[in-house]
């Protein structure tokens, strides 16, 4: 009896798991970026921003957005030696999300125009830069390994 119960509680414990997971199937997550760093993306290492100033870093009131549209994020960025950072942002919706994109995109076009002549090393970094949008999440990478952080986040 006490087996039957030990191995109803398992699956129990393990569909609730699974539901919860699935929950975010198909988007980042915020554990992302540290996953990145920790396979080796970044040749330094990087330090963490909130949420607030992410907003106000990426404009994403100029692409529309509320602070509230922000639910969570991640961010990894240089203290300006380079170019590089990682970030994961978690919107309100898919809408929000793809508006985030757009805007990560302009930022980086101006990180691109800012460091031209200040970093040139960093430029193919930038170049090379790396947005995704899945479901209500978005990824920004800005790497040394680019591959390294794409494999961090299969």
């Amino acid at each position: 009896m006490k087996k039957l119960l030990a191995i109803t509680l398992a699956l129990a414990l393990g569909l609730g798991i699974t539901a919860c997971g699935g929950k975010d199937a198909g988007g980042y997550k915020t554990a992302d970026v540290q996953a990145m760093a920790d396979a080796g993306a970044f040749s330094e290492e990087l330090e963490e921003l909130d949420a607030d100033v992410a907003f106000a870093l990426y404009r994403l009131a100029d692409a529309g957005l509320e602070r509230e549209d922000l639910k969570d994020c991640a961010v990894l960025r240089s203290a300006g030696a380079t170019c590089e950072e990682g970030a994961v942002l978690v919107l309100s919706s898919e809408k929000a999300a793809k508006s985030a994109g757009d805007a990560l995109k302009t930022y980086v076009q101006g990180q691109i125009d800012a460091n031209v002549d200040y970093l040139p090393a960093e430029i193919p970094k930038l170049e090379g830069a790396y947005i995704d949008v899945k479901g209500s999440t978005v990824l920004m990478v800005v790497a040394n390994n680019l591959d390294a952080a794409k494999d961090a986040v299969k």
